[in-house]
């Protein structure tokens, strides 16, 4: 017997039953899609409303700004800035790829060497209107050497950002053995300083460490004389000139006299252990290093070391005015919020605080008085260096030139060549390297002088 299906049931029901249903359907879901579309729609527009800053920093105070950029957006709601942190290693293969792809990032702190480099491709924006257009901002306070590193022909490209010069670590209890009881200030006294820490060091030890990895000690010594170490507009070197020669002779000097050990940083175990060991008494470094040697050396000898600034020819030295400032990038859409997030992270303020979480030295003199930097014995020899910094050659070559001098300072402390013989070879690779940056500045000479 066959079950009968009621009419209630019967194919032509069911149909129309399954056309509404599926018509209910895509009516509910239609509604939830346009609901989603109408909150991102909402979404995009608050996010359109501000401005996006891309923002490059390099290393591990890339990962420092990071925690203090919600304060500068909470200060600035317009703007929105986009962090990406770059390793240093590669940071300056990074930011040329970008500059030939066009995809280079509104504002990013650059090494003060790279400057001129960036400025000479045309990449950088001048700064010199917003500075004087913004309110409090007191170039004054800058320390002027330091300032200078972004100053090309005439010109602010940028604004430093922190600094780091070079000076003597030293061992006060080595010192006060040897009898040293005044600090020196002058060559002359630093050789009578150097002779007798060598003669109470012990067997094995020496008075200074200037490792031949490093071009820094001797490129400190230099800075201290009065001639350029590049000529003509940086189109020559001058490593014949006579301050130089002497800069280069008193180095030579340390490592014939047995004051400085003939090594790399790679031939020891490590500089502070070393230091601590009383290998040697002097070392020229950064202000890094003031937190590495608190951490290093034990307890008990903390108060053995100290910073001093370096001693020049005939009184108190320059040094070197190294670090990273801003800049803000040519084809940036967003110049103006660009500039606001270097304003704010400029101010003192800022500085100071960025200094407590870093250990990084302010470029200005304001950050300064606060008790951190103000009351830390190692960090005043720093203070006082910093108003007698000086940049180095403005050339996107320096670097190059900079590497030969290690070279060459290697094979002197070696003795391989001669003083005389060195400074004809450094101005021989130095006109070499040189060479595409004169024929550019002639062409552009005799350009200027047509008629």
């Amino acid at each position: 017997m066959v079950e009968r299906v009621p009419a209630s049931f019967s194919p032509a029901r069911i149909r129309a039953a399954f056309l509404r249903r599926s018509a209910l359907v895509r009516c509910c879901f239609l509604l939830v899609v346009a609901a989603i579309v109408v909150g991102l729609a909402g979404c995009a527009r608050s996010e359109d409303t501000r401005t996006t800053v891309r923002f490059w920093v390099m290393g591990y105070e890339g990962e420092v700004v990071a925690k203090m950029l919600p304060e500068f957006e909470r200060q600035h709601p317009d703007i929105h800035v986009d962090l990406q942190i770059v390793p240093w290693l590669s940071a300056h293969e990074k930011l040329l790829t970008a500059f030939a792809g066009e995809s280079l990032p509104d504002v990013s702190p650059i090494g003060n060497t790279w400057i001129p480099e960036f400025a000479a491709l045309g990449a950088l924006d001048p700064l010199d209107d917003r500075i004087a257009a913004t309110p409090g901002f007191d170039q004054a306070d800058f320390f002027p050497g330091v300032w200078d590193t972004g100053v090309i022909d005439g010109r602010a490209y940028a604004v430093p950002w922190y600094v780091e010069t070079r000076l003597p670590f030293y061992r006060r209890d080595m010192l006060a053995k040897a009898g040293v009881k005044t600090l020196p200030t002058r060559w002359d006294e630093w050789r009578v300083a150097l002779r007798k820490v060598k003669q109470v060091a012990g067997e094995g030890n020496y008075s200074i460490l200037l490792p031949l990895n490093e071009f820094e000690p001797l490129l400190s010594l230099a800075v201290q004389q009065p001639e350029p170490l590049l000529r003509d507009g940086g189109r020559y070197g001058n490593f014949r000139s006579e301050g130089f020669r002497q800069s280069l002779g008193f180095y030579k000097e340390m490592f014939d006299q047995g004051w400085a050990p003939v090594v790399t940083n790679n031939q020891i175990s490590n500089v502070w252990d070393e230091f601590g060991k009383g290998f040697y008494s002097f070392y020229i470094s950064g202000p890094w290093n003031i937190a590495k040697f608190k951490e290093r050396l034990p307890a008990a000898q903390q108060d053995d070391w100290m910073t001093m600034p370096l001693p020049g020819p005939t009184g108190p030295g320059a040094s070197l005015a190294n670090g990273t400032s801003f800049v803000v990038f040519k084809d940036s859409p967003n110049k103006e919020a660009a500039w606001k997030l270097i304003a704010w992270l400029s101010s003192p303020k800022v500085q100071a605080e960025f200094h407590a979480l870093t250990g990084d030295l302010p470029p200005r003199r304001s950050p300064w008085l606060t008790p951190a930097l103000a009351e830390d014995p190692y960090a005043k020899a720093f203070r006082e260096q910093l108003e007698r910094a000086v940049s180095t050659p403005k050339v996107p070559e320096w670097e190059r030139i900079a590497t030969e001098m290690r070279l060459v300072g290697e094979q002197v402390a070696n003795g391989r060549v001669t003083v005389d013989q060195a400074v004809e070879e450094l101005d021989r690779r130095a006109d070499r390297i040189l060479e595409k940056r004169r024929w550019m500045l002639d062409q552009a000479d005799k350009a200027g002088a047509a008629p």
